[in-house]
């Protein structure tokens, strides 16, 4: 831990945190001087980054669809290391996939209690420890899909949107108790969730990276390092001024959308047009 770092002094919990964002988040919160609890459903990998990262963590097995175990979390926060100062809302699956006359009532249900109701828990049990305290910041992961729809399943895109809403509704609630609440939209990330998506192996990473980078606006590929960066400023006391925000991290593909052709003075489609002046 950072005496001096950016986040000194700071209690989280972090759930998802045993791989993928979750994992690159909680690093990158203990480099910059936080205490986190790792919540999570894979035991091992959460034991073991426990281990790694030392005395100023703590695992804790949570199943984010149990209300009382996301409490839990929140407990060992305030039991081991005195506070809670950052809730991240960040587990979650890709959950119920299929055209919206197939979708499977059961598999809604379940990437729904996943998607939104852990976030509900989430923001529900940071609020009861950070009001008394009259501070705190709660993040949650939400998604480009959250932004724009045909970037993800059904399911998965009204969960992330709904992440969205519920952040500006809870930040407009909490502001007066000093606490702030926003949400992170990553794009494509290669992780080992992307991975399993794109390739049907969790472990194929450095080839979905490969593909996100040459896919990319920029060029390169987002990496769990630059939603957890997104995370600590997020956290930090340098967006003091920020709430009910949603920090879009995805190389300007819900912004930009287009690759710049049309500002290329050579462009064939511009040409073609009859746009660009003869010579």
């Amino acid at each position: 831990m950072s005496a001096n770092g950016r986040l000194a002094g700071k209690v989280a919990v972090v759930t998802g945190a045993a791989s993928g964002i979750g994992e690159g988040t909680a690093r990158r919160f203990v480099e910059e001087g936080a205490q986190v609890v790792l919540a999570d459903v894979q035991d091992d990998r959460g034991r073991a980054l426990a281990s790694e990262l030392g005395a100023d963590t703590r695992y804790i097995h949570c199943d984010v669809t149990d209300e009382g175990q996301v409490a839990a979390a929140i407990d060992v926060a305030v039991a081991e290391f005195g506070r809670l100062d950052v809730m991240f809302n960040n587990a979650g699956i890709v959950g119920a996939v299929g055209r919206i006359a197939e979708t499977s009532s059961e598999q809604w249900d379940r990437t729904v209690a996943i998607l939104l109701n852990g976030v509900f828990y989430g923001m529900k049990h940071a609020a009861r420890v950070m009001v008394p305290q009259k501070s705190g910041v709660i993040i949650s992961t939400s998604s480009t899909a959250g932004i724009l729809g045909g970037l993800g399943p059904h399911c998965y895109t009204a969960c992330k949107h709904a992440v969205i809403g519920i952040t500006k509704s809870v930040a407009s609630e909490m502001a007066q108790h000093g606490v702030r609440v926003n949400a992170i939209s990553p794009g494509n990330t290669a992780t080992a969730m992307t991975s399993a998506v794109m390739t049907g192996s969790a472990d194929a990473i450095d080839a979905v990276a490969e593909h996100i980078g040459k896919s990319s606006l920029l060029g390169i590929a987002g990496l769990p390092i630059d939603i957890a960066n997104a995370a600590v400023y997020l956290a930090s006391e340098e967006s003091r001024y920020v709430t009910g925000h949603t920090l879009v991290v995805d190389a300007g593909t819900t912004t930009l959308g287009g690759n710049g052709r049309f500002h290329q003075q050579d462009s064939a489609i511009m040409r073609e047009a009859g746009i660009r002046e003869k010579a």
